[in-house]
């Protein structure tokens, strides 16, 4: 697999970890800065197994990383993701002169 294809594998999994609504929320906490798994927890009024399912779909997307202070652990972004992230996002525009289609007759049109 060449080089350009994993990069897109892995933003595809980035995007596809933050859409959904608690990972999004989870995401929005993070940004304030790293926090210990029971203020997320408190938070987001989630079960443990709940929040740590999402938390692993995070981490293994590459958007949030852990560390471990005794028994708790606490959850930071990846600034890196975040920036490939937004830097496709960046990217992403219609070209000029750039005008929507006109609806088409057909099935999905009618």
């Amino acid at each position: 697999m060449n080089e350009t294809l994993l990069q897109n594998e892995a933003l595809l999994q980035r995007f596809q970890a933050v859409a959904e609504e608690t990972r999004f929320r989870i995401v929005q906490l993070l940004a304030g800065g790293e926090r210990c798994v029971c203020e997320l927890q408190a938070e987001l009024e989630a079960a443990q197994s709940r929040l740590s399912f999402h938390l692993k779909k995070l981490k293994d997307a590459g958007v949030v990383s852990d560390r471990r202070d005794g028994r708790w652990v606490h959850y930071s972004l990846v600034p890196g993701a975040l920036e490939e992230m937004r830097a496709f996002l960046g990217e992403v525009k219609p070209e000029e002169g750039w005008k929507p289609l006109a609806p088409r007759d057909g099935p999905c049109c009618s």
